[in-house]
């Protein structure tokens, strides 16, 4: 494995991730405050500092060690979960889901203004490949963090809307997945399903969309 490459390759990537988890997990506790659970904010989670979000495992650790067995083929990682107790919610039921919605939606903007700043320096004659290709990573991170967070299994965010939106019986039943839903989740991850039955579609209508939606500032810097 080339080492210079390597090295550039976590450069172009770290800003994005880093900002990609940092405000996932703080609009995660915005989101809670508002509706009045203030347990991330008494734990100082309500933060954009990245060092209260990074998991040494999870965010560094796991990430690089599969980049280099899998040779980049594959790349998975986390942060620390925001704590949010749902019980303290004005209505838990309801509002859990726009608690989890917000962390997903965070990245979806970010992956727009990313777009925003890539469509800019190229309209603008920037040429310096590192910045291009920033902005390529930060559109990129960010709509795999916001397809995949949003699979309908807890202990994702999408598993956390889907047990907001169901009947209080079906809810329950979904919600005991919970325990051993990181596993699950990570046996479909490694079977492919996930990437082929989820993270492709969405991800294809997330570039779709952005793409739609800067046409605008396009044809402007044309």
């Amino acid at each position: 494995m080339d080492t210079s490459n390597l090295i550039q390759t976590i450069l172009i990537y770290a800003l994005p991730v880093l900002f990609a988890i940092t405000v996932h997990e703080a609009a995660h506790g915005y989101a809670a405050r508002h509706f009045g659970d203030n347990t991330a904010y008494m734990m100082g989670r309500i933060t954009l500092n990245p060092a209260k979000h990074i998991d040494p495992v999870g965010t560094i650790l796991m990430p690089l060690l599969l980049y280099f067995a899998t040779s980049g083929a594959f790349l998975f990682g986390y942060a620390k979960p925001v704590p949010v107790n749902f019980g303290n919610l004005r209505k838990p039921k309801q509002q859990m889901v726009w608690v989890a919605l917000a962390g997903p939606a965070s990245n979806f903007v970010q992956a727009v203004a990313w777009g925003v700043l890539l469509i800019t320096m190229v309209g603008m004659g920037v040429d310096e490949r590192f910045f291009i290709e920033m902005a390529r990573a930060g559109v990129q991170v960010n709509l795999v963090m916001w397809a995949f967070n949003l699979f309908p299994l807890p202990p994702l965010d999408g598993g956390r809307i889907l047990v907001g939106l169901l009947p209080w019986k079906q809810a329950h039943m979904v919600s005991r997945i919970e325990p051993w839903g990181f596993f699950i989740v990570m046996a479909l991850v490694i079977a492919g399903v996930v990437g082929s039955l989820w993270l492709r579609p969405l991800m294809s209508l997330g570039y779709s969309t952005i793409n739609l939606l800067l046409t605008p500032l396009t044809a402007l810097l044309r």
